[in-house]
C-alpha cells in the first residue's frame, strides 16, 4: 500500500530545497530518506525527476509517492563507542559525525543506539523501544557528546535537568572567512 500526495509550492516554500520542504510535509520522516525518494523517482517536480538539492518554484507541482514503511527494530549491531564516561546509572558517549542517533526510516541500523543496545542490556525504557536511554539527540551530521540513561530514574532525572537548564549544553562551530561580529544568533 501507498500513499500519494499533490501540492503546488506556495510563496513560502519557493526558494526552498525539493528534500527540506518534503521534510515539512512529512517531518516523521528525515531528509536522507527523502533524498533516498527522490532519486528512485518517487518525488517528482511537474511529473519530472529532480535533485533533492533543487531550490523549488512557486507555482510547481510536486508529487509524492510513499511506499508503507517497513517495520522498524532497534537490534544490538556491534559497532565502536567513544565512551567517556559509564556507570550504573548512565553513559556519557562521544557520538561521531554520519551517525543517526536511532533508527528511522531512512535510517534503519547502524545507529547510536544499535551500538548501545550492544554494548549494555541496560537502557532506559521512557522512549520506548526505538530510542532505549536516549535523553537528547544530535543531528545526524553533527558530533558530539550525549548523556544516555541506563534505567528509567536517570532518564526521568536528566530530563528534568534539561527542562529546568540545571544541565548545560554548549555548541561549538568552525566558521570559515571573516566574521566581523564577537556575538551573534544563528535563527535556522
Amino acid at each position: 500500500m501507498s500513499e500519494k500526495i499533490e501540492k503546488v509550492i506556495t510563496d513560502e516554500e519557493a526558494g526552498k530545497r525539493l528534500d527540506v520542504v518534503c521534510t515539512q510535509i512529512y517531518p516523521d520522516f528525515t531528509r536522507s530518506y527523502f533524498s533516498k525518494l527522490i532519486g528512485e523517482e518517487k518525488v517528482l517536480i511537474n511529473g519530472n525527476k529532480s535533485k533533492a538539492s533543487k531550490k523549488l518554484k512557486e507555482g510547481e507541482r510536486l508529487t509524492i509517492t510513499l511506499e508503507e514503511p517497513k517495520a522498524i527494530e532497534a537490534i544490538p549491531q556491534p559497532i565502536e563507542l567513544d565512551i567517556l564516561y559509564e556507570d550504573g546509572d548512565l553513559i556519557v558517549v562521544n557520538k561521531p559525525q554520519g551517525m543517526v542517533v536511532h533508527p528511522a526510516p531512512g535510517a534503519p541500523d547502524h545507529t547510536l543506539v544499535n551500538a548501545l543496545l550492544y554494548h549494555t542490556k541496560d537502557l532506559s525504557g521512557i522512549n520506548g523501544k526505538l530510542r532505549p536511554g536516549i535523553v537528547h539527540r544530535i543531528d545526524k551530521d553533527t558530533a558530539g557528546i550525549l548523556v544516555v540513561a541506563k534505567n528509567n530514574k536517570a532518564h526521568q532525572g536528566l530530563s528534568e535537568q534539561l527542562k529546568d537548564h540545571s544541565m548545560m549544553r554548549e555548541y561549538v562551530a568552525l566558521v570559515k572567512g571573516n566574521v566581523p561580529q564577537q556575538k551573534g544568533t544563528i535563527d535556522m
